[in-house]
């Protein structure tokens, strides 16, 4: 699955157009690789997202086509959320 779908479905970023352009940015890795938003994400697959001041990291449990709000917050877990201050 494509990654700024992915990103979209599992609701971590709500728009396909916003996740697009974090990935683009640079702002995204895969396994520890810079990631474009056309990269693809598979099951197991560990996601670092940059939003400017928060660092989110994910783990990649499942992949829908489609998927009801209850649902999906399983597609991913968090394995770490931390701050970053503006001024490092």
């Amino acid at each position: 699955m494509r990654l700024d779908k992915f990103l979209k479905i599992s609701r971590i970023i709500k728009r396909r157009s916003v996740a697009k352009e974090v990935a683009d940015k640079g702002r995204i890795q895969i396994n520890g690789k810079l990631a474009k938003s056309s990269s693809d994400v598979k099951v197991g697959d560990t996601m670092r997202i940059q939003f400017g001041n928060k660092v989110l990291e994910v783990k990649v449990n499942e992949l829908h086509e489609s998927t009801k709000k209850e649902d999906a917050a399983k597609m991913y877990e968090i394995v770490s959320e931390e701050r970053i201050s503006g001024n490092a």
